[in-house]
């Protein structure tokens, strides 16, 4: 047990115990997309740093794209909840449940129900689900953003989440906030405008 920077008791699992649980549900996930038949890494037989076209079958399917900065923001999104909702958690506890949910949710994002909503509703016309090196590094890409959440002052990571859907929005017409409203109740008017009209 310790004393976290609130100043509220917290339950420790320790470092070795968190890295092997981390471990095993990288692991867990990684097995589950395979059997449910993802590809470990991209048809085209090759591994790219970063693939930055968005309408195309490389998307999501190397290890950094124009939606690892969503993931990214899933870490900051998952730490403050857990902070609010769990102040007695040690940071190790905190870190696994959202991992747990971020491995949940690449399991269903590469269902077959999500990859058609997808693909009927969002500009993803040519999305058939990640490969499995992908859903690997958006899971990482989620832990790097829940340890700045972790360290960095509020006020940065708000700037930093508000910069990351500005300039993808920007970018690619696309973001979280916009892939969650296309996902969840689409709009045709953002369809037509991510579709360039």
């Amino acid at each position: 047990m310790s004393i976290g920077a609130a100043g509220v008791r917290e339950t420790s699992l320790g470092f070795g115990k968190t890295i092997s649980w981390t471990l095993a549900l990288l692991a867990g996930l990684a097995l589950t997309l395979w059997l449910m038949g993802r590809l470990p890494i991209c048809k085209c037989g090759y591994v790219k740093l970063w693939h930055g076209v968005v309408k195309s079958s490389e998307n999501s399917q190397h290890i950094a794209d124009w939606y690892t900065p969503s993931h990214i923001i899933h870490g900051f999104i998952f730490y403050a909840v857990l902070h609010f909702l769990m102040p007695r958690a040690s940071l190790g506890s905190k870190l696994l449940i959202a991992l747990g949910v971020e491995a949940a949710w690449e399991i269903a994002e590469n269902s077959p129900m999500v990859i058609n909503r997808y693909r009927a509703n969002t500009i993803a016309l040519d999305y058939f689900g990640d490969s499995v090196l992908n859903s690997m590094a958006d899971s990482l890409s989620m832990l790097f953003g829940f340890f700045i959440a972790r360290w960095a002052p509020v006020a940065l990571v708000v700037a930093l989440a508000v910069g990351f859907e500005l300039f993808t929005g920007y970018m690619i017409r696309d973001n979280l906030t916009l892939n969650v409203i296309m996902l969840l109740s689409p709009i045709e008017a953002i369809k037509t405008w991510q579709n360039g009209g």
